[in-house]
């Protein structure tokens, strides 16, 4: 079993309900994931979740109440600890209760596995992708190192993705891209919003996502290496 832990970039559709428009839904990558993977996923996170919150709210007990050794928990958190700079600084507050969940996890006989947060699509005037997080993706590659505990770098992966499709094509990931392409109106705040995916960014970076659990779990690790196919004789 996947559990997922994290805030509404990783968290389940709206179903339409934010844009009025059931083909123009709100969901993280998280809503996404179980369709490229063979286990069952649990999908407990939730929008405006933090470090803080989501144990406070109770969703952390629904993920440790599922929790069977060998279950692999993955952490998405980010987005919202920033906003609360003073109690959940990237050294301070976030770093510990993320190590406090990943020792829970580990007293569970799981394992768990951290993400970096989803880049914003925020593009300079000078057409460049702006770094929206700050030292949060740092810490958590820092403490991933320290802890032995693997990272999915969701930041480098999306920026990656963000630049490669360009400026206009990437808005297509996004609600009010989707809805450009299709003639439809939507809301000034989702016109601005290039924080939540709609289901082709969701798509992506669950694929993304999903190769990463398997590479981790060891996948093709006992195929045959295909370069002695490739010699020419």
């Amino acid at each position: 079993m996947i559990h997922l832990a994290g805030d509404s970039t990783v968290a389940p559709t709206d179903g339409g309900a934010t844009s009025g428009h059931p083909a123009l839904p709100l969901l993280g990558w998280g809503d996404e994931l179980a369709a490229f993977l063979e286990e069952p996923v649990a999908n407990r996170a939730f929008g405006g979740a933090t470090t803080r919150s989501f144990r406070e709210q109770g969703n952390w007990k629904l993920v440790t109440d599922g929790l069977r050794a060998g279950d692999t928990v993955v952490f998405g958190f980010g987005h919202n600890d920033q906003k609360e700079p003073d109690a959940l600084a990237a050294h301070g507050g976030y770093r510990e209760r993320l190590t406090a969940f990943i020792e829970e996890v580990r007293a569970a006989d799981a394992k768990p596995v951290l993400t970096t947060s989803v880049e914003r699509r925020m593009f300079a005037p000078d057409g460049t992708l702006r770094h929206s997080h700050g030292p949060y993706p740092a810490e958590v590659r820092r403490l991933g190192r320290e802890l032995d505990v693997p990272v999915i770098d969701l930041n480098v992966f999306t920026r990656w993705l963000y630049t490669s499709l360009g400026q206009e094509e990437s808005a297509a990931l996004f609600v009010h891209g989707a809805a450009a392409a299709r003639g439809i109106e939507v809301s000034a705040d989702l016109k601005k919003d290039n924080t939540h995916f709609t289901t082709a960014g969701a798509v992506a970076v669950a694929r993304f996502v999903a190769e990463a659990l398997r590479a981790l779990a060891g996948e093709g690790a006992d195929a045959a290496p295909a370069g002695l196919e490739l010699i020419r004789k």
